[in-house]
C-alpha cells in the first residue's frame, strides 16, 4: 500500500548555535542538492544563536530550489511583523518560504519582555491560531495584480485592490493591510507540530504541513487520520495538507539493526522520534513506512547537522532515488510546488469579483 503522493523529505539543519553565515549556507546547499523539498531552521527565545528568519532570509538569494522555513514565535511577536517578515524570506527567495508556528510557554521567557506572565502550551495555542490566521489574511490583503507603477500617473497601486483584513480575534486584532505587497506563493507555507491535542486542532485548521511524531507506522497513520478528519471539520480537504513524522537521526554507527521497535525507538523530546543507525537503516525505515500509507514524508533532524546531513544526502536519499520512492530533481521553483500545494487565490480578490459579478 503507499499513499499514493510522492514522498516528501525535509531536514532541520540547527543544531548547537553557530554565528557563521556560511555553515548555513553549506547545509542548505547540500539539502537542495538531494531535492529535498525544504529545510527548517529551529528558533526559541529561551536559547541563545542567531534569529533563524533573519539568518534563512540571508543565504536565500544563494540558494535556488530548496524551501527555507524558520520557526517563528507567535506568543511574544506581533502578528503583523511575522506576516511581513515572512512575506519578506518569500519574496528574497523567490517563493521558497515558509514559517514554522510555535508558542512560548516559560517564565524566564516571559521575563525577556515583560508583557505578559507565562502560560501553559494548552492556552497559547489558540492564540497561535489567531496569527496564523492574521498572517494569511494580511498576505491576502494585496491582490496579486494590486501594483500598477503607472510612472505617467505617478500610481503606484490600486487602491481598489489593497483591503482592510478587519481581524477581530481573543488576543488581538489586526486592521491591515499589509505593508508588503503579496508574497509570490500568495500565502507562504504554514508548518505546525501537531504532535500534542492542542497544536493538533489549530494546525488542522491553518497549517500546510502538519509535523507529527509516532513510533511506529500503525501510530503515525492513526496520527494523520486524525489531521485529516479534523481538517475536515473546517471544511478542508486532505488535499491541502502534508503530514510528515518528525525523526531525529543518529547516522554516527555502522550499519545495524534499528533500535528496536522503530516501530519503537527511545524518545528524543522536543525532536520526535530518534532513530539510531546506517543511512541504508534508515532508507529502510521511510520505505518501510511510505508504502506503508503511514504519512506523506518525513522531516528528519540530524543529531549531529554537519555529519548526518551529509550522510542522509548521499546515502538515504541516493538509495531512495534508485528506488524510485524520491525524485532526483525538483519539481518546480517554489515550496509549494515543491510540497504539490496549489498556490491560494486573495479571499478579497474572489470576493471583490463576486460583487462586481452580483
Amino acid at each position: 500500500m503507499t499513499t499514493g503522493r510522492p514522498l516528501h523529505l525535509a531536514a532541520e539543519i540547527g543544531g548547537p548555535p553557530r554565528y557563521e553565515p556560511d555553515h548555513y549556507l553549506g547545509l542548505a546547499r547540500l539539502a537542495e542538492g538531494g531535492a529535498l523539498d525544504y529545510v527548517t531552521l529551529g528558533d526559541s527565545f529561551a536559547r541563545p544563536g542567531p534569529d533563524a528568519l533573519s539568518v534563512l532570509a540571508r543565504i536565500a538569494p544563494a540558494t535556488e530550489r530548496i524551501g527555507l522555513v524558520p520557526t517563528v514565535d507567535t506568543t511574544h511577536t506581533e502578528p503583523f511583523h511575522v506576516s511581513s517578515a515572512v512575506a519578506t524570506l518569500d519574496w528574497v527567495s523567490r517563493g521558497r518560504a515558509g514559517w514554522t508556528a510555535d508558542v512560548s510557554t516559560t517564565e524566564a521567557v516571559a521575563r525577556l519582555f515583560g508583557r505578559r506572565a507565562a502560560e501553559p502550551a494548552e492556552a497559547l495555542w489558540p492564540e497561535a491560531g489567531e496569527a496564523a490566521d492574521a498572517g494569511a489574511r494580511l498576505w491576502d490583503s494585496w491582490e496579486d495584480d494590486a501594483e500598477i507603477r503607472d510612472t505617467s500617473t505617478g500610481r503606484f497601486i490600486d487602491r481598489d485592490k489593497v483591503h482592510h483584513i478587519d481581524f477581530e480575534g481573543d488576543a488581538f486584532s489586526v486592521r491591515g493591510p499589509a505593508i508588503v505587497p503579496r508574497p509570490p506563493q500568495g500565502r507562504p507555507v504554514t508548518v505546525i507540530d501537531g504532535t500534542t491535542a492542542a497544536a493538533r486542532a489549530v494546525a488542522a485548521r491553518h497549517a500546510d504541513v502538519v509535523h507529527i511524531r509516532a513510533t511506529s507506522p500503525e501510530q503515525a497513520a492513526a496520527a494523520r487520520a486524525d489531521v485529516h478528519r479534523l481538517a475536515a471539520t473546517h471544511g478542508r480537504s486532505a488535499r491541502e495538507l502534508r503530514v510528515l513524522v518528525a525523526l531525529a537521526v543518529d547516522l554516527g554507527d555502522a550499519e545495524t539493526a534499528p533500535e528496536p521497535g522503530l516501530a519503537s525507538g527511545p524518545p528524543l523530546a522536543g525532536h520526535g522520534t530518534y532513530f539510531r543507525g546506517g543511512p541504508v537503516d534508515l532508507a529502510e525505515l521511510i520505505s518501510q513506512w511510505y508504502r506503508a500509507g503511514a504519512a506523506d514524508g518525513f522531516h528528519l533532524t540530524p543529531i549531529t547537522p554537519a555529519r548526518d546531513l551529509e550522510r542522509i544526502v548521499n546515502g538515504t536519499v541516493a538509495l531512495l532515488q534508485h528506488r524510485s520512492l524520491f525524485r532526483a530533481f525538483h519539481p518546480g521553483h517554489t515550496l509549494r510546488e515543491h510540497l504539490g500545494l496549489a498556490r491560494p487565490a486573495s479571499r478579497y480578490a474572489l470576493a471583490r469579483t463576486a460583487g462586481e459579478q452580483r
